[in-house]
């Protein structure tokens, strides 16, 4: 069974005026493993649908299967507590607390799993130190630049070793060095713990490393590319 399944996915904002459809009738299975970029102009639902698998907002209509579990039917709660045991998220804006150091940041998801406290910094050091910020562990947000920011917010959603990782533009504020080692680490903990990745990306980079492109347009499926391995 896929990890993830969308079944007649739509998302109309403005339903009882003027219609704008986000998604349009979106079916798509993802597979455990799979490192897959959603692609398509803006505007084309790309980080809607990245909303909608990470439970993030609700479907108008459809269903959304994680691992069997229809998220949509979940109660806010128990959606609560199953973002957090399965899915790491990499927002565009980041998304950090302020008020936390780059080490606080990345070991909160952990703690709040109630991991052990020695296990949670161990990891979250070394994180930090794959993404190059060993130096800025104890950097507040505001004391970070943009792209180091965003190397604070891919770490945290590695650190805990989630079923699978949703990342929107997640090398958008990144130079090209700093984008190919966020790509390496990540290509590697899909290779070696089948961690699934899913992006959405205008980055060629990011899609030149992908398995699998999904391209939407206007909410809806245009292109589905397997790569040949």
């Amino acid at each position: 069974m896929p990890i993830i399944q969308t079944q007649q996915l739509f998302k109309i904002y403005n339903e009882d005026t003027i219609p704008v459809y986000a998604l349009r009738d979106l079916s798509l299975d993802f597979e455990e493993g799979e490192f897959t970029t959603i692609v398509g102009p803006s505007g084309s639902g790309k980080t809607t649908l990245l909303n909608m698998i990470g439970g993030l907002d609700t479907p108008t209509r459809g269903d959304v299967f994680i691992d069997g579990t229809n998220i949509a039917s979940l109660r806010k709660g128990d959606l609560i507590d199953f973002r957090l045991r399965n899915i790491g998220f990499v927002f565009q804006s980041y998304n950090l607390i302020p008020v936390l150091t780059a080490l606080e940041n990345v070991s909160l998801i952990m703690e709040l799993q109630n991991l052990d406290p020695k296990s949670t910094r161990e990891r979250a050091l070394q994180v930090l130190e794959e993404v190059g910020l060993a130096d800025k562990l104890h950097s507040k947000p505001s004391e970070l630049s943009g792209g180091q920011q965003q190397r604070v917010a891919v770490a945290r959603a590695l650190a805990s070793r989630p079923k699978f990782v949703l990342a929107d533009e997640p090398t958008a504020n990144l130079d090209s060095k700093a984008a190919m080692n966020l790509l390496d680490i990540m290509a590697k903990l899909n290779e070696e713990e089948s961690m699934t990745f899913i992006f959405s990306t205008h980055d060629q980079r990011v899609i030149e490393r992908a398995r699998r492109v999904v391209t939407l347009v206007d909410g809806a499926l245009h292109e589905d590319l397997v790569k040949a391995k």
